[in-house]
């Protein structure tokens, strides 16, 4: 039978065909007349995207070289700074900060769930430099409330949504190979005013990572250093899908891609929890993806080899000491209705191959029923003649 390789992945997310033509027939230098048009156009659809007045910048890196330049533009030898973790992208951010010299203080929570608001609140003090936290751990499906922690820190007023400059977030990252749907290898970040002023007196050695450098640079529509600049191209072509699925809005389009995300993880959940499986995070669940426990004394990796061996299908194992333990299915960037429904079809063939009972159809019929339900919410009001 035909295999057609499919990520269902939380980063790398399946690759959008028009940002794959541009990548692919990009012949751009990066200090042309051309290239900086299409970087300042980019950088003001990242803008519209995020949801910003503030600077965006892009980095070429992964999203852990925007981690890094968070504390490195950010922070001192010795500053004191509070990491909430609870996943190994938590466990990141702590490491990132002690290898900068930082005074790290962790407020742990266990993986898969997240911070209590009062616990939260005993670790603030005057002294604090910064706070950092991953808003959705995809080590383990969960999504951490980051309005509640921001208004907590702030003492001023759970969505997929991030309000970055009405919440206060003074520096917010993305990668790439998520949402935006093209290969990895691009880092963006949003960067407040109060946190350009803090980088004035931060004392942390940068180079590559100079977010002044960058601001600098993008003021003329170029980079610092080299950039990626196929990666560019692609990413100014997602970002035109995403303005084309808001009719003209990017703003409009970014909240149809959650929307997308939310039905697909709303059907993928139903499904899983029709067919005995245990959601990993369920009192804090990501919408960029589900983290599923698999059957008692099953490793989720041969869960994992299934799908890829019988389907082409990618899903993730879990991470560190999850790794076994769980099972990933992403919902964020290029996925739709069909996609949904064929990784739910699969995933019932796997637990019946391994050797579960299975009721084949149960977890298609509740992945329907959320579907029905959300298109008939949809559907416009007609006035009875």
């Amino acid at each position: 039978m035909l295999r057609k390789t499919r990520l269902f992945t939380p980063g790398p997310t399946p690759l959008l065909p028009a940002a794959q033509l541009a990548l692919a027939s990009a012949n751009l230098h990066h200090r042309t007349a051309d290239f900086r048009a299409l970087y300042t156009r980019t950088l003001a659809d990242l803008k519209e995207f995020v949801g910003t007045q503030n600077d965006v910048l892009v980095l070429t890196s992964s999203g852990t070289g925007a981690m890094e330049a968070s504390i490195s533009n950010l922070t001192s030898l010795g500053d004191k700074v509070l990491v909430l973790s609870a996943g190994k992208f938590g466990e990141r951010w702590r490491d990132l900060a002690k290898a900068y010299g930082c005074s790290v203080d962790v407020l742990s929570a266990p993986y898969g769930e997240t911070f209590s608001e009062g616990v939260l609140r005993a670790r603030l003090g005057p002294e604090l430099r910064a706070l950092y936290v991953q808003a959705t751990e995809s080590s383990t499906g969960a999504r951490h409330d980051v309005e509640a922690i921001a208004r907590t820190v702030h003492k001023s007023a759970p969505d997929a949504r991030l309000d970055v400059d009405a919440w206060g977030i003074d520096i917010l990252i993305g990668g790439s190979q998520k949402a935006l749907m093209i290969p990895p290898g691009l880092a963006y970040c949003s960067v407040s005013d109060r946190a350009w002023r803090r980088m004035e007196d931060a004392g942390s050695p940068r180079y590559y990572f100079d977010l002044r450098k960058e601001r600098k640079a993008a003021a003329k529509g170029e980079s610092a250093f080299t950039p990626a600049t196929s990666l560019i191209a692609a990413l100014a072509a997602a970002l035109d899908y995403v303005r084309q699925l808001g009719e003209g809005q990017i703003a409009v389009g970014r909240e149809a891609l959650i929307e997308g995300a939310e039905l697909c993880a709303q059907m993928t959940r139903a499904a899983a929890q029709s067919l005995n499986l245990k959601l990993f995070a369920p009192s804090c669940p990501a919408v960029a993806l589900t983290a599923l426990v698999p059957p008692s004394g099953i490793d989720s990796g041969k869960i994992v080899t299934a799908f890829r061996e019988n389907f082409g299908a990618m899903v993730a194992n879990g991470q560190g000491e999850m790794k076994g333990k769980i099972f990933r299915i992403a919902h964020l960037g290029y996925y739709d209705y069909l996609d949904t429904i064929g990784i739910i079809a699969a995933l019932e063939h796997v637990l019946a191959a391994a050797g579960i009972s299975v009721d084949f159809g149960a977890g298609l019929r509740a992945a329907q029923k959320v579907y029905a339900e959300h298109s008939a919410a949809r559907q416009p009001a007609y006035a009875q003649r």
